[in-house]
């Protein structure tokens, strides 16, 4: 003889009930899901714009930073020039060069001078 073990016996109507129970915590937990993603983007946005408003001023900064280099380079450039420091060795040995040009003219009408006056002198002393 063969027994049939049977479970409890449910009615239609429950099982429809427990399937709208079960698919409605489904949706529950995917809403939940989705309103956590929803704010987890809301913050990364947020922290995307605290990044972006960071790097915007860092660079606005190194801006400002630069211009002031630049302004003090140009000021630093025309101060050597003007002292005459910001000249290559060859324009320094044409500076030199000259220099001694002059020095040599300068000697030589020195002593183109000095001979006169011994000249002169000769000439006054014999009159």
């Amino acid at each position: 003889m063969k027994r049939l073990a049977a479970g409890p016996m449910t009615t239609l109507e429950y099982n429809e009930w427990w399937d709208f129970e079960t698919r409605n915590a489904e949706l529950e937990n995917k809403i939940e899901q989705m309103e956590e993603e929803k704010m987890n983007l809301r913050l990364d946005i947020d922290v995307q714009k605290l990044e972006a408003e960071t790097l915007r001023k860092g660079k606005n900064k190194a801006e400002e930073d630069l211009d002031s280099l630049k302004t003090d380079y140009k000021k630093l450039c025309l101060s050597m020039r003007t002292v005459g420091l910001g000249k290559t060795s060859e324009q320094w040995r044409k500076e030199i060069q000259d220099e001694k040009a002059k020095v040599d003219r300068w000697e030589r009408k020195f002593q183109g001078a000095q001979t006169r006056n011994e000249t002169l002198e000769k000439i006054l002393l014999e009159s």
